[in-house]
């Protein structure tokens, strides 16, 4: 029998509460630097701009508010800059394993029981990682008081079972995808703002991974 990822948290191997690194860098401090570098790509991306413009919106307007959504997307783009690329968040948010290389990040959100998580999934060689871009937890009673916590969720490549793609019957438009670990977690991701790419590097990486196993 399955288990629900998102509904069995206290037990779920692959789910992690991370506490927020308060020594990072105010991420609005380089927001305006951040829409500065991005006006000047507004050129190379017109030819795609309808296509980026129904996923950008389908993305922002799954979660509770449309506003948090937009400047998630902004945050999260400014703590890229400020550490130097995806590679640097990737391993200042879950460390790296020896051998380990970061393929791809895709925006997206993580269904849970209390509601879509907004974060970024990370997809390594090795793991797939997905980190909320916003604190989501806070334990008052805790020993450090005030203390905010990220949610994450952590699936080595040796661990995962099957890839599945989804889409809402009623909505064609909202695609999910779902991964199964071999012991039967559940975990459905949505809102990509790139759907179709993020689906081939799952993929692709599950591939290369059952390949290398065959060949070794």
């Amino acid at each position: 029998m399955s288990n629900n990822g998102s509904n069995n948290n206290n037990n779920n191997p692959y789910v992690h509460i991370s506490p927020l690194q308060t020594n990072r860098p105010n991420p609005m401090d380089t927001v305006f630097g951040a829409l500065n570098q991005c006006s000047r790509k507004v050129g190379d991306a017109t030819r795609r701009a309808e296509i980026v413009a129904d996923n950008l919106w389908n993305h922002i307007r799954i979660g509770s508010s449309v506003a948090d959504a937009a400047v998630a997307r902004i945050v999260q783009g400014t703590k890229v800059l400020a550490l130097g690329g995806s590679d640097a968040l990737f391993q200042q948010s879950f460390g790296v394993f020896p051998g380990e290389k970061l393929v791809k990040s895709f925006a997206c959100y993580l269904s849970t029981s209390s509601g879509p998580v907004i974060g970024t999934l990370y997809i390594s060689n090795l793991r797939f990682a997905f980190c909320s871009d916003y604190p989501l937890f806070h334990y008052p009673f805790s020993l450090q008081q005030n203390q905010t916590l990220h949610y994450k969720v952590v699936v080595q490549v040796d661990q995962l079972s099957t890839v599945s793609p989804s889409s809402n019957r009623f909505n064609p438009a909202e695609k999910y995808i779902e991964l199964v670990t071999v012991d039967g977690y559940e975990f459905y991701f949505m809102g990509f703002i790139a759907y179709d790419k993020a689906l081939k590097t799952i993929r692709e990486v599950l591939q290369q991974y059952h390949n290398h196993s065959r060949e070794a």
